[in-house]
């Protein structure tokens, strides 16, 4: 089959690799029919995430069942489903717990540490030998693990693009706007402007926020967040100017919630990177670091943007001396997808608005390359196999 193969730093290719096949009883194989590129796939693609040996990348896919494993009885041939990017038995303490990203039977390297590069949580498709080494879905065929606890069924009359995104980045950004607690009422400001960024202002409008706004040092960005989310925005300039902005708009508290959909590849100027390298930091907690100030005494601080070493001087007094509650981990889908399923079908969230291009899976190195670069005006990219 085809597939986009990562061989390091900066070099994916679409190439033929060895079709998949039935590994144990709880497997599926599906044909992939829609798939898409994720801000998480560039990290490693920049070597934020390691990985060290070839792998098929790509983990917001969905298709058709080809074949199930006999201990599949909740899938047959045929099937149309969508698939969580995270990877759970369902049976484990932390799936029972309604924790599947943390499962503790997913992922080869899994442990109780979390640690730098050993004992990980759950699995997930495409991620890294540190996540399980399990190729991913930019393909035309993908195993799936435990299917008879993540695919979900597509119901009748919707398209791919109307459910693709329930895979991740909508998932994800429902958990940074659960996690936010939102009854009704509040500010909530969230930082990034991409696709996770604009599911979680989506999110927030649904479950009742007052207020909504985007924050993004992309323009085209913020249009789009306004365009499909209806957001206020702000083109970040500095640090300050963001923090005062908030400030200004909450009666000098600052926003009930925020939101960090950025994680550590924000942008930084030369001498920020100059103090990574110095203290052998990899990436940036520049957005984190901000949302700590431009929340509210006793908000709530959600992080979505993912985040995977130390740091030096992190702020850890200004949390206290705010009363900052502070969460933050991958979505766990399975928890989420049947409710979210509903809202797309009632018609109550749209999704496939932020889609600006839609390539053949033989184009996928060019969709990287503008989305990695901002290209094009380049928000999400989904590959066709």
């Amino acid at each position: 089959m085809k597939a986009l193969v990562f061989h390091k730093i900066n070099d994916v290719r679409v190439e033929t690799v060895d079709d998949p096949i039935i590994e144990d009883t709880r497997d599926a194989i599906i044909r992939v029919t829609s798939t898409a590129i994720c801000g998480s796939d560039l990290h490693i693609l920049d070597g934020f995430v390691p990985q060290m040996r070839n792998m098929v990348l790509g983990h917001e896919f969905m298709g058709i069942v080809e074949e199930v494993g006999s201990g599949v009885s909740n899938l047959k041939k045929g099937d149309r489903v969508v698939v969580p990017f995270p990877i759970a038995c369902g049976h484990c303490f932390f799936c029972t717990h309604k924790w599947p990203t943390q499962c503790e039977n997913s992922n080869k390297n899994y442990g109780p540490d979390g640690g730098l590069l050993t004992e990980k949580a759950s699995a997930l498709f495409g991620y890294t030998d540190l996540y399980g080494g399990i190729n991913g879905g930019q393909a035309e065929y993908v195993r799936v693990p435990y299917a008879d606890y993540g695919p979900r069924l597509v119901p009748e009359g919707l398209t791919d693009e109307q459910v693709l995104f329930l895979t991740d980045i909508f998932p994800t950004g429902w958990a940074a706007a659960d996690w936010g607690r939102i009854r009704g009422g509040e500010t909530v400001a969230i930082f990034g402007a991409g696709p996770v960024g604009i599911m979680a202002a989506k999110s927030a409008w649904i479950m009742g926020a007052a207020r909504v706004i985007n924050i993004d040092i992309q323009q085209y960005r913020l249009d789009m967040a306004k365009k499909a989310a209806n957001s206020e925005t702000i083109l970040w300039e500095s640090e300050d100017q963001v923090v005062e902005i908030i400030r200004s708009m909450t009666e000098g508290r600052g926003a009930d919630v925020c939101i960090d959909a950025v994680g550590m590849e924000a942008d930084r100027n030369f001498l920020e990177k100059a103090k990574a390298v110095l203290n052998f930091e990899k990436g940036t907690t520049k957005v984190l670091e901000t949302c700590l100030r431009a929340v509210r005494r006793a908000g709530v601080v959600s992080v979505v943007g993912v985040y995977g070493m130390p740091v030096d001087n992190f702020p850890i007094g200004r949390w206290f001396d705010k009363g900052i509650t502070l969460m933050g981990t991958q979505a766990p889908v399975q928890i989420y997808i049947d409710h979210l399923m509903s809202l797309v079908q009632e018609g109550k969230v749209v999704l496939n608005d932020i889609i600006t291009h839609t390539l053949p899976l033989s184009e996928a190195p060019h969709g990287y390359d503008i989305f990695k670069k901002k290209e094009d005006n380049c928000v999400k990219v989904v590959l066709k196999p």
